[in-house]
């Protein structure tokens, strides 16, 4: 699933180069698209009780982007284990060039701070994860 983010001004960096930092809050704003996309949004998620922080992020940037680049995230379920998620993320410029490609891992937790087991106390969610991990 695909979401595009238009780079701004304050995320460059004096050479006019985006500054590496922004690729990690653009993966934020595609994962929450990406729930949101598959029927699970975060304001959802949250009502239900479940919070899902980070538990590690890698980039590997492959090309620069510039202010005004227009940059095509596709997020994908990489693996999903029922208490982490998986997910990856390939972002392409405009002319379709890879410009960073990525992963995160998630933990679903309660609002306590204790794992959840996905598929016991949330099985439609569980489902529609693991259907489109692959």
């Amino acid at each position: 699933m695909d979401y595009i983010h238009t780079v701004q001004y304050y995320e460059t960096d004096r050479m006019g180069i985006t500054h590496h930092s922004n690729y990690i809050r653009w993966m934020e704003e595609a994962r929450v698209d990406f729930l949101s996309q598959i029927g699970w949004d975060y304001a959802r998620l949250e009502e239900m009780g479940i919070i899902s922080p980070v538990i590690n992020v890698n980039c590997d940037y492959k090309k620069t982007t510039t202010f005004a680049d227009k940059v095509i995230i596709k997020v994908s379920v990489k693996e999903f284990k029922g208490v982490k998620l998986f997910l990856s993320y390939e972002m392409k410029n405009e002319d379709g060039a890879v410009v960073c490609t990525a992963t995160s891992s998630h933990a679903f937790l309660t609002k306590e701070g204790k794992p959840i087991r996905v598929q016991k106390e949330y099985p439609e969610f569980y489902k529609t994860l693991s259907e489109l991990a692959g």
